[in-house]
């Protein structure tokens, strides 16, 4: 799910309204993965490669130093 954000995101320009809609969650939920990945210095080009698992694992990593 996260990497279905990031790519409609960053390689489809969608926005966040769009995304929600698409992927049937909520707004919210797409700004704060987004956020999260900026927060983690992620792109789509850098999250492409990874699995869902590696791309939760390092946007928790970041929620966890972001005040």
């Amino acid at each position: 799910m996260i990497k279905d954000v990031l790519r409609l995101k960053f390689d489809g320009g969608f926005s966040h309204d769009r995304i929600a809609a698409s992927l049937g969650i909520s707004k919210g939920v797409v700004t704060k993965y987004i956020g999260l990945a900026g927060a983690a210095g992620l792109d789509w080009a850098s999250a492409c490669d990874m699995d869902e698992g590696d791309l939760e694992r390092r946007l928790l990593q970041s929620a966890r130093r972001t005040p």
